[in-house]
């Protein structure tokens, strides 16, 4: 059997540079690539070697189908770290609001909204 796994999730923002900012300070990613999108726009890929969110920003001319906005379908991005306390600080530091705390087998967990109402969810197995 082939293993699969999410190689990237693109997501609309309001402002790819912020996004991309908040993603490497949060999880000590990189910047893998930034350009121009297919579609108009600008789009940032922040990740590791392996996956990568990459954040899109749409031209004026060029709008996303009301059913494609960011928030729906999609409701949140799940992210596993190792040190989930750590996280939590520097979500805090950002000035987003942390909340939706839970500990449940398989782990930790807790939730925020990033600038433009994206939800993440962040969950540790530690």
């Amino acid at each position: 059997m082939t293993r699969a796994y999410i190689e990237h999730v693109n997501i609309s923002v309001s402002d790819p540079d912020a996004a991309a900012a908040m993603l490497i300070a949060l999880f000590d990613w990189r910047e893998r690539w930034r350009g121009p999108s297919q579609m108009g726009g600008r789009t940032i890929h922040v990740g590791d070697d392996q996956t990568y969110i990459a954040v899109y920003s749409s031209t004026a001319e060029v709008q996303p189908p009301k059913d494609h906005r960011k928030g729906a379908p999609l409701n949140h991005i799940a992210l596993v770290v190792d040190d989930l306390d750590a996280i939590e600080r520097k979500v805090e530091a950002l000035g987003l609001k942390p909340f939706g705390h839970g500990d449940y087998e398989p782990g930790r967990r807790f939730y925020f909204f990033d600038r433009d109402g994206v939800e993440y969810e962040i969950v540790s197995y530690a």
